[in-house]
């Protein structure tokens, strides 16, 4: 394929490509024998598994596509789900002082908040209804998710998430069961995050939020309101980006939450992995939208 059209169909350039196999190549993936002795390459098996992620097709068509057995497919596919989930401590990592630093000038030049070094925030990915517990997952737009909550730099790059709590459950409550929560202080120093409204708690410390508008807010206060949000549009943005460019992330057909889980951090990592500074979506120049789950 030509560079364009490699990109259309795996979203990702020939470089990234090669660049991913190799990464996945040194944490244990390999290529092997399915189908009755049938060698499936490992440069297949990433194809695949890219093809997966980055459209909604079954496993009917995608082995078809791939001239392989379904069940050999979805094995690929969980293959490479189970490395991917292997390398998230090593590639969605905290911030060293030296980033923090960095980062913290670059919100400084986005919003004029001084001390910034992140925005947190939840995203729902829709799935089918668990067959346990499954009213748990019902969100309040009226289907079943769970989420996905992310800390992410001013580049928009994934630095902390949490992921799999059922769509009922508030931002602020899955925050305090986070195992960020529980290293907070250490991680955070002298520096803050931004949030939305979600986390206005005194136990939240280290979060920045508007103040909620009851109509007596000062001109100070909407000016305030206003840098918080200009400096919150980087993780609504990545978010977006996530689901418009890993397309399974829109909807998720997989009862097992286990694999859900593991879905959804494979798409942290292709996100961290496979995004260029000069990526942008060719249909969503000014942002991609967030699929369904906006401002729930």
């Amino acid at each position: 394929m030509d560079e364009q059209t490699f990109y259309r169909h795996l979203r990702v350039t020939h470089s990234q490509f090669v660049y991913l196999t190799e990464v996945l190549r040194q944490h244990g993936l390999k290529g092997d024998q399915h189908d009755g002795g049938v060698k499936i390459p490992l440069k297949q098996k990433v194809a695949l598994f890219l093809w997966y992620m980055a459209n909604q097709n079954s496993f009917r068509e995608i082995s078809d596509k791939f001239n392989l057995s379904q069940s050999s497919a979805h094995r690929c596919v969980v293959e490479v789900l189970r490395t991917f989930c292997t390398m998230v401590p090593t590639f969605v990592s905290w911030f060293t002082e030296c980033e923090k630093m960095l980062t913290s000038a670059a919100f400084r030049a986005m919003c004029g908040i001084d001390c910034i070094i992140g925005a947190i925030d939840g995203c729902h990915i829709k799935i089918q209804r668990p067959p346990v517990r499954g009213g748990d997952y019902l969100n309040r737009k009226g289907y079943y998710s769970v989420v996905l909550q992310s800390i992410v730099d001013g580049k928009g790059r994934f630095r902390d998430i949490f992921v799999g709590a059922p769509g009922r459950v508030h931002d602020s409550r899955i925050l305090r069961k986070s195992t960020f929560f529980a290293r907070w202080a250490e991680k955070m120093g002298r520096y803050m995050l931004l949030g939305d409204s979600a986390y206005i708690s005194r136990e939240y410390p280290f979060i920045i939020t508007p103040k909620r508008d009851n109509g007596a807010l000062t001109t100070q206060d909407q000016q305030r309101n206003t840098q918080i949000c200009k400096g919150r549009v980087v993780v609504e943005q990545a978010f977006g980006r996530l689901k418009c460019k890993w397309r399974r992330m829109r909807d998720l057909q997989n009862t097992r939450l286990d694999v859900v889980v593991m879905l959804i951090m494979s798409a942290c990592m292709l996100h961290k992995l496979c995004t260029g500074p000069t990526d942008m979506c060719k249909d969503h120049p000014t942002g991609c939208p967030r699929h369904e789950d906006e401002n729930i």
